[in-house]
């Protein structure tokens, strides 16, 4: 068993190491950014769909991975899938529960396959990406499953390097496009009139961190809260991708926070779907404000200025 702890100083890695590197869920975005990341390097990507398969294989060349189709719960096509890997990156998660999606399965379930596996396959490290705020005995269900994921890991006999997360932004990311459609509307509806501290960090930073995690070799596991270098509400943020995109920038109007709560109570009950969940929308109303630079310095990046972020996310991917 390896206790986590948590770094200050730099960790100790193996540089220019040509050791493969599974990605499971490896079609998102942030999975599909490593794989260009990381061109020249075998890289094998675990989906659980043909569908998930296809838009990996749209990759340039160079950059498409050796993709295995499969249930997270075989572990031993897991193994198979990871064998003579150096490290595997974790990318599985869910943000809102559906009738036939539930955290216990998205989190705890696959972390514990995982877990097995790698340590089965003799895998070096096992990097995952969870949310700042997780913790076992949150309030909020999905950050207690999460930090029960991240626990399961970091007490695994194969060393875990948790990354916590804030609002990730980058192009074609989830949170850009959210962000974008307010900031261009004549009006918007915010919880709390928009109150809540988001830290959002760089999409590039994120790569690079685990890209840096990958490669550390002290036996140790690691739980770092990482986030962007400034903190601001969730308003003061709209107003400033509206200045970016060169937009007068909405009205905000603000909502009670019972009321949009209560909103995704009723859409629990009625959908199997439902747009908005109160557990979704309290990871979404998280307060975000930590000193990111320890994370940093103990992979060894550097992070994105806020206005840079900004810019290659709703500027430069369109220009």
């Amino acid at each position: 068993m390896n206790p986590a702890r948590d770094g200050r100083g730099m960790l100790p890695s193996v540089s220019n190491t040509i050791d493969p590197i599974l990605i499971t869920g490896a079609n998102g975005h942030l999975g599909q950014s490593l794989c260009r990341a990381w061109a020249g390097r075998p890289v094998r990507a675990v989906v659980r769909s043909e569908r998930a398969a296809e838009q990996l294989r749209a990759l340039p060349p160079s950059c498409t991975p050796e993709i295995h189709v499969l249930d997270y719960a075989d572990e031993e096509a897991l193994r198979r899938a990871g064998d003579g890997c150096g490290a595997w990156v974790h990318l599985v998660g869910i943000l809102k529960e559906t009738a036939l999606a539930r955290y216990i399965d998205a989190h705890e379930g696959t972390s514990t396959h995982i877990a097995r596996a790698a340590e089965k396959a003799s895998v070096k490290r096992i990097v995952s990406l969870s949310i700042l705020g997780a913790a076992p005995d949150a309030a909020n269900a999905c950050l207690a499953s999460k930090g029960r994921a991240d626990a399961l890991l970091a007490g695994s006999a194969v060393p875990a390097t948790i990354l916590r997360l804030p609002m990730v932004l980058g192009p074609r990311e989830i949170a850009a496009a959210a962000l974008g459609g307010k900031a261009r509307a004549p009006f918007a509806f915010l919880a709390r009139g928009g109150r809540s501290m988001e830290q959002p960090i760089d999409t590039r930073d994120v790569v690079r961190a685990i890209q840096a995690a990958c490669d550390v070799r002290d036996g140790s596991s690691h739980r770092l809260d990482l986030a962007g270098p400034h903190a601001l509400s969730h308003r003061e943020l709209v107003q400033r991708v509206a200045q970016v995109l060169g937009a007068r920038g909405p009205r905000i109007v603000p909502i009670p926070y019972f009321l949009v709560a209560g909103f995704a109570a009723l859409m629990e009950r009625i959908s199997e779907n439902p747009p908005l969940t109160r557990a979704m929308l309290g990871v979404l109303d998280h307060d975000d404000a930590i000193d990111p630079l320890p994370a940093a310095r103990t992979l060894g990046i550097s992070l994105t200025p806020l206005e840079d972020t900004l810019r290659a996310t709703f500027l430069e991917a369109t220009e």
